[in-house]
């Protein structure tokens, strides 16, 4: 999402020519009628119109970046915290282009800045080890005052279950989220869950064109293996109480979405208890972010007792204490 200057460049010189060419054939079509001078005003059409994207794009990023933002970020967004100077810089900017080009829209309930800036987050953290990122296709954010049932209703007698869900069909191009959850998913940070992240890491699998749990974009390396990964833990029999929540064996996607918020709300958990899958996420999606228990150290000083935060359910001075103390 993000312009380097080397893309504003080409950019630049794509722009530049396409209008050359618009105009050079406008003054060889003179020839035959002198109509076609109408034709030359159409390359500044031309230059203007390949321009556009690029020039919003940096535009956003060059804004300064608003106070409401920053305070929800740092209050809310262990992971931004987690970051070196130059990163978070990076992340500011991420969050300002994705808010220019991705409507946020409450459906009875308000938006306001940590409910912006929450979403936003949650779009960057996934496509954060990439270097270049294009969510295509997404335009808009509904924001729903909770969760809500099959037919989108927030009341009424329908099982209201859905945190959120990429919108099909009619709904494409719309991701829908429940207010409450969307917060809540950034609260906890070592229940493994955060819905925001869940949905965008939908977007991150299907920029390839489907949904099917392999995200774009993976090293060609790491596909026969996650393949084989997610086709063994699918088959295999479920009786509960194992560290990865029932739902994502629903199928391949949902597996992907759920593994996605636990690599990023616990990822120290998860690099305890399967090193295996812990390493192939981190291939996926090109992170670490084992940097987050660091960063949670940092800014909250963790009683010996206390449990750890990295999600094991153990207390602190006989997991990561001890770990970080050999």
């Amino acid at each position: 999402m993000l312009v380097s200057a080397r893309q504003n460049k080409y950019n630049q010189i794509k722009a530049s020519l396409a209008a050359i060419f618009v105009v050079v054939v406008g003054l060889v079509l003179t020839v035959t009628s002198w109509k076609w001078i109408a034709l030359l005003p159409m390359g500044l059409v031309v230059y203007w119109v390949c321009r556009r994207k690029t020039k919003r794009r940096l535009l956003a990023a060059s804004k300064p970046f608003p106070d409401a933002y920053e305070s929800a970020l740092q209050t809310h967004v262990l992971f931004f915290r987690s970051l070196e100077k130059d990163q978070q810089v990076r992340f500011r900017r991420l969050m300002q282009v994705f808010l220019s080009e991705v409507d946020i829209t409450g459906i009875r309930t308000e938006v306001d800045d940590t409910t912006r800036a929450l979403v936003a987050a949650s779009a960057v953290i996934p496509i954060f080890g990439f270097d270049d990122w294009e969510y295509a296709g997404l335009g808009e954010v509904l924001i729903y005052p909770g969760r809500y049932d099959a037919n989108f209703e927030t009341d009424g007698d329908g099982e209201r279950n859905i945190l959120g869900m990429v919108g099909t069909g009619h709904l494409s191009g719309v991701m829908i989220l429940s207010k409450p959850d969307l917060i809540s998913g950034f609260g906890i940070q070592s229940d493994k869950r955060n819905v925001g992240i869940h949905e965008f890491s939908h977007l991150v699998d299907k920029a390839d064109g489907s949904v099917d749990g392999i995200p774009a974009g993976i090293p060609a390396s790491a596909v026969k293996p996650w393949i084989d990964w997610v086709g063994r833990e699918l088959r295999s029999e479920k009786t509960g109480g194992h560290h990865i929540d029932d739902y994502a064996y629903t199928n391949e996607a949902e597996y992907f979405a759920v593994l996605s918020e636990y690599f990023f709300e616990t990822p120290a958990a998860l690099a305890k208890k399967n090193p295996k899958l812990f390493a192939m996420m981190q291939k996926l999606y090109r992170q670490d972010p084992t940097r987050l228990l660091r960063a949670r150290a940092k800014t909250n000083r963790i009683g010996r007792n206390a449990s750890c935060p990295c999600g094991s359910g153990r207390k602190y001075k006989r997991c990561c204490r001890s770990t970080r103390s050999q």
